[in-house]
């Protein structure tokens, strides 16, 4: 009996200290979501306008249609204005819960405030088993070195063994759709590699410009890896990828603005002062037509694109264009506030963008909203969504994001888009200049 009080005596204080300070933690972690809530509430006035906004009016009699009509035009204006503040109080408060949530993981997992390392699955970080050759050179035994490619890579051990095993001092191996595989799963940076590319037999050197905008470049400028269905670039364009530079279609794409979704290159520069909209970024730019269109008229467009199915890349250099190989899960390679136009078309739903997926989506769009530069432009160019998601997801979200609106039109997609209630978006945006 006498041990056992001992062992009371001995236990006691420190589980209460602990009980007690987690429970600190916790009650001051609610406060702190509570006056949170409260600040935002009372900062933006949102509770109090809206209950204003809809407290009953005195009932009137309208003596003509315009009456009425103004009185319905306001309310719905008052309607739209509300709910776009409930929809930026719902972010704010959806982001003051996740700090909640972190700060609470954080305090379960070390009730002393300071973050506990996890175990890792194995003895070497986020690795399934040891790394060797070539792997292991290139990302390093220190902690550090494993900032030369992108956490993600974890998830993908085999396939990025793959990816660097190779001859060192000889030729790369040619594995496009390896590559692909890696960058749409995330595993970006890949690591660098001790190997040579393919160099096309019998390379011949390109157009000069301007004619190089416009002509299709021999077949042997590029190495047709059997990721490609098609071993020129004839075939490719008959499969309608953006390659057809022969074709007038290709040649017609942003040189009339049909006054809806269709906005002209022309239309778009008019929006600024002239000569001001000077560098800028397309976005799964495909081919580059876009850049090439851009570049006709003095602006300077880096294309981003992957090699999906097709040698954009070397496509779009062979115009005497700029081709980005970047992945759609990587942050844009752009210094904070410096281009004056970003571009993205309707690659944008496909290749880097998941309709539908809003955290992803909203991400995306802070960042172009980041790189642009005061004043500057965002050209959404029919970007393909559901028919719903267009007041209950994105025109809010542009909106919460800040951009402001120059031009906006939606329209139903044809050749299928009524079965399954998909839209066309095409806007006009600015980033504001304060």
């Amino acid at each position: 009996m006498e041990g056992e009080l001992l062992g009371k005596k001995q236990l006691s204080p420190r589980n209460g200290r602990r009980w007690c300070r987690c429970s600190t933690t916790t009650v001051t972690l609610l406060l702190f979501l509570v006056t949170n809530t409260a600040s935002i509430l009372l900062s933006s006035g949102a509770g109090a306008s809206v209950v204003r906004r809809y407290e009953p009016a005195t009932v009137r009699l309208w003596d003509d249609s315009a009456a009425l009509l103004a009185d319905l035009n306001a309310t719905r204006s008052a309607l739209e204005s509300s709910r776009v503040e409930l929809a930026g109080l719902h972010a704010r408060l959806g982001t003051a819960t996740a700090l909640l949530q972190t700060l609470l993981a954080e305090a379960a997992r070390g009730g002393d405030g300071q973050r506990k390392e996890e175990a890792p699955a194995s003895g070497n970080g986020w690795w399934a088993r040891e790394l060797v050759g070539e792997l292991k050179l290139a990302v390093g035994n220190a902690s550090d070195g494993e900032a030369a490619l992108g956490h993600a890579c974890g998830r993908f051990q085999d396939e990025l063994e793959r990816y660097m095993d190779y001859k060192p001092g000889g030729e790369c191996p040619s594995d496009a759709a390896l590559e692909h595989l890696l960058m749409r799963g995330g595993c970006e940076p890949l690591p660098r590699r001790r190997c040579r590319p393919q160099s096309p037999p019998g390379y011949a050197e390109p157009a000069p410009l301007p004619k190089s905008l416009w002509s299709m470049p021999p077949d042997t400028s590029v190495v047709w890896d059997a990721y490609h269905p098609c071993r020129n670039y004839s075939c490719m364009a008959s499969r309608g990828l953006g390659l057809d530079l022969r074709g007038r279609r290709e040649k017609g794409l942003w040189t009339r603005d049909d006054g809806a979704l269709a906005y002209s290159v022309d239309t778009a520069l008019a929006a600024k002062p002239k000569g001001t909209v000077r560098i800028g970024l397309d976005i799964g730019g495909g081919g580059g037509t876009f850049a090439a269109r851009m570049r006709e008229r003095g602006v300077t467009v880096v294309t981003a694109t992957t090699n999906a199915g097709a040698p954009f890349g070397s496509f779009v250099a062979s115009r005497g264009l700029v081709p980005l190989h970047v992945g759609q899960a990587r942050r844009l390679p752009f210094f904070d506030g410096t281009l004056d136009v970003v571009h993205a078309g309707r690659e944008l739903t496909s290749d880097w963008m998941v309709p539908g997926d809003g955290v992803a989506m909203e991400f995306a769009l802070f960042d172009v909203y980041r790189v642009l530069r005061p004043g500057g432009l965002f050209w959404l160019d029919h970007f393909v969504f559901p028919g719903a998601q267009l007041n209950a997801t994105y025109a809010p979200m542009l909106h919460r994001v800040g951009f402001k609106r120059l031009r906006w039109n939606a329209g139903r997609k044809p050749d299928g888009g009524v079965e399954k209630n998909e839209w066309y978006l095409s806007a006009l945006l600015q980033k504001p200049m304060t």
